[in-house]
């Protein structure tokens, strides 16, 4: 429309049908995700635009990408341990290997280029892996000590139930957003970061010591392990973290 301001463009990567729990595998290959990411990005004044998972075409994805003025790297099923060099523990659940190729790439260019990027849950370790870091498998299984991070609807909770806080880092851009230094979270995980990827800041942390969130110092590039697209209105020191997403892409 003539004499309105264009809004800002937000990428949102999507999942193969068939890498969810349930699906049959003879029904259509089709991209999906949840709707929440895109009302969330529309209710902060944004554009989102869905991400194909053309991972066969970096030329074409690379193309989409230039259109892009943010990168939303949204939650979802389990990388596959080869992207961090692991063998596959027993407990790893489902992966989108085409959606590994798809996301470490579009992190890459967004970290190079300062495209503002923001990972949620996944999201949140797609980055780490992307700089070279790694994951913990399951947190059960293989993180001493852990709590309760599978907060998962099978399991009787709804999404957005606050499992635990998390203490936030002094002078992180978590904290200054949010005016808090600890915040009560949603969680809907089994696996988290275990070695930290280069150039990353962990700058939230569950009571057990976890990373549950990450920054890169000097742009906005930042991965929380929660799920703040579930907060549109009821939780402004979760969900404020969209607002200033938005915000950078639109700068």
């Amino acid at each position: 429309m003539r004499g309105r301001a264009r809004r800002p463009v937000i990428g949102i990567t999507t999942q193969t049908l068939q890498a969810i729990d349930g699906i049959p595998a003879d029904l259509p290959h089709s991209w999906v995700m949840n709707q929440r990411y895109f009302h969330a990005v529309m209710h902060n004044g944004a554009v989102p635009w869905m991400i194909p998972l053309i991972h066969e075409d970096l030329d074409t994805l690379r193309e989409i990408y230039e259109r892009l003025d943010g990168v939303l790297i949204p939650g979802g099923v389990d990388m596959d341990p080869a992207t961090y060099g692991e063998e596959r523990h027993p407990k790893c659940g489902n992966v989108d290997p085409a959606r590994d190729v798809v996301e470490l790439q579009l992190v890459a260019w967004a970290i190079a280029d300062r495209k503002p990027l923001l990972g949620l849950c996944r999201g949140a370790q797609v980055i780490n892996v992307a700089r070279g870091g790694s994951l913990y498998q399951d947190l059960e299984a293989c993180y001493p000590n852990a709590i309760k991070h599978d907060y998962f609807p099978i399991y009787g909770f709804p999404r957005d139930h606050l499992a635990h806080d998390v203490r936030l880092a002094r002078g992180s851009r978590l904290e200054r957003l949010s005016g808090l230094t600890r915040v009560h979270v949603n969680s809907m995980h089994h696996q988290g970061i275990h070695r930290l990827g280069e150039g990353l800041v962990p700058t939230a942390f569950a009571p057990d010591g976890l990373v549950e969130a990450v920054e890169i110092e000097g742009q906005f590039a930042v991965g929380v392990q929660w799920h703040p697209e579930l907060f549109e209105t009821s939780y402004e020191p979760v969900h404020i973290l969209f607002r200033e997403f938005v915000l950078h892409a639109a700068a």
